[in-house]
Formats: structure tokens, sequence, C-alpha cells
């Protein structure tokens, strides 16, 4: 078993057929026993690039009805959703003085930095970094943290 922090570049995969997304499928998974955590902010970026796809007509409407509702079944009943509160901020707010990244990849690492000294410090393995942002990415090995690329198991 394998505790995941995911952004959403590597979730999205999970609701649309991307470079990677067999691979998410497979890790998210009930069967599979894997932890998914996410910070839950995370659900809103989904959100966007659902409807972004619609938007581009990738997606039909319908579609996007029910990949949300997947998505809102999901964040409910299988992912760890971690509460952006005050220490996560501040934390973020610091992140990009160290390393390039835009709002919310600061708030996402942020998180997985929360998560992987939690699950440290109760003797737990430390968690894997899903993203698709090489900025994130690079931030995330940066800090010392285990990390994976979707997009290298297509």
């Amino acid at each position: 078993m394998t505790t995941y922090y995911a952004d959403s570049s590597a979730l999205v995969k999970r609701y649309v057929n991307e470079p990677g997304s067999a691979w998410v499928c497979a890790v998210c998974d009930p069967a599979a026993g894997h932890v998914l955590a996410l910070g839950h902010i995370g659900l809103v970026e989904i959100t966007a690039a659902l409807a972004a796809k619609l938007r581009q007509g990738v997606l039909p409407d319908d579609i996007l009805d029910g990949l949300l509702r997947d998505l809102e079944h999901d964040a409910r009943d299988q992912y760890w959703l971690i509460e952006v509160d005050q220490a996560i901020i501040l934390k973020a707010m610091a992140l990009p003085r160290r390393h390039r990244l835009r709002g919310y990849d600061a708030v996402h690492l942020a998180c997985a930095l929360f998560l992987n000294d939690t699950l440290l410090s109760n003797g737990l393995p430390a968690p894997v970094v899903l993203t698709s942002d090489g900025d994130l990415l690079a931030a995330a090995l940066a800090e010392g943290l285990l990390t994976d690329d979707p997009n290298l198991h297509p």
C-alpha cells in the first residue's frame, strides 16, 4: 500500500483519457489499496480542467455532468482531503521564494509536505507526490519528497 498526494494535473487523468490515464486509474482502483490524498483546492482545479474540456469541445455537457458526479463521489468516499488552513497557507507562501511555482502549485506542495510530516511522525512511509506539472515536480524533489509523473506511464 502506498500513500499518494495527487495534484489536479495527475487526478484529472482519472476522469478524461490523457497520457498516463490507465496508470492513474490503476493507482486509484480501490482494490489496489492505495491511499489518495489531495488538498481541497484540487477538487476546484479538476472541475475547472473538466469544464475547460467542455468549452474546447472535447467533452459533451452530459458527460461533464457525470464526471463531476464521479469526482464528488470520489472526494467523499475515496480521497483523503487535506484542509487548506492557515498553517498550509503560511507554508505555501514561503515556497515560491525557493521554487518556481504558481499559487495553487505552492498550496499543493505545502499540502504534500504536511502529509509527509504527518505520515513520518506516525512511523508510516513517506507519500509519493503525483504530478504532471514540471515545476511542481522539480520543487517536490528539491524539498526531498518522493515523486512520480503519470506521463511516464503511458
